[in-house]
């Protein structure tokens, strides 16, 4: 695989960097280090360049400015990478809007999943494994254990729920990926220790 290409343009406001370097929800962890997670999980199952950079983006329309930032995707990345991170977002709101309820949209995108590329379930499935073992592992250290259901904005059997079906769609779509393969056993995991 060749080298990431570099964005047409290189300015990028400090708010937009900083931003990456900022903690996740209720974590110590730079938000930066789920992206390039997901990447490199995304690296095992696929080895398409476009792929890959959709994953390092995949969060950005649905948190950082919905189609605008679509659109700005497109013209530095290309139309495929654009589709891919729309079709992995669960919401668009432009700056400022609110999203609809979270189970709202994790149901909305559980159904959406079916009609979903397989581009964009590669990114889907490395993403939903990079959190379920964040939360594993937040989960077992003392200094969070059971409190790490409190960052969601679901509860502990909604997050559960929801990580099911996306599996059960991954399973018969991608059957393949080491990433859903892996995703199974992390949400066992979770469930068995967490019971």
């Amino acid at each position: 695989m060749s080298a990431v290409r570099r964005p047409a343009r290189r300015g990028r406001r400090p708010s937009r960097s900083t931003a990456f370097l900022a903690v996740s929800q209720g974590a110590d962890i730079p938000y930066l280090s789920h992206l390039l997670a997901v990447a490199a999980l995304v690296v095992e199952d696929c080895r398409d360049e476009d792929t890959v950079i959709a994953a390092v983006l995949h969060d950005a329309v649905e948190d950082q400015g919905g189609l605008t930032t679509a659109e700005r995707i497109r013209s530095q990345f290309g139309g495929r990478v654009a589709d891919i991170v729309l079709e992995c977002s669960d919401a668009t709101p432009e700056e400022g809007q609110e999203k609809d309820p979270w189970l709202v949209r994790k149901a909305h995108h559980i159904t959406k999943m079916s009609t979903m590329s397989e581009d964009a379930l590669l990114v889907s499935a490395a993403d939903k494994l990079h959190n379920v073992e964040s939360t594993l592992f937040d989960r077992q250290t003392e200094a969070v254990g059971p409190g790490v259901w409190e960052r969601f904005n679901a509860g502990r059997e909604d997050f559960f729920w929801y990580h099911r079906e996306v599996l059960g769609v991954l399973e018969s779509r991608i059957p393949g990926s080491r990433s859903v393969r892996r995703l199974r056993g992390a949400i066992e995991e979770l469930a068995a220790f967490d019971s």
